[in-house]
């Protein structure tokens, strides 16, 4: 099974490849709380973490910051 990620500019649905082979980069901005914290607010972070341990078992190198 392959990672795809839709593409907003061409509305399509396209195949995850590294710009560097083998080595998959992932910035994932923090969460901005402006009230009381509730579980919607891990859900980001979550969901990243998913994609990158998802990315290590297929056998890519992954930064993730």
């Amino acid at each position: 099974m392959s990672l795809r990620i839709y593409n907003t500019l061409s509305r399509a649905l396209e195949p995850f490849t590294p710009l560097e082979p083998g080595h998959a980069r992932m910035y994932v901005c923090g969460m901005t709380v402006y009230d009381l914290c509730h579980l919607g607010h891990a859900r980001a972070m979550v969901a990243f973490d998913v994609v990158q341990r998802w990315l290590k078992a297929s056998g890519l190198r992954v930064t993730y910051v």
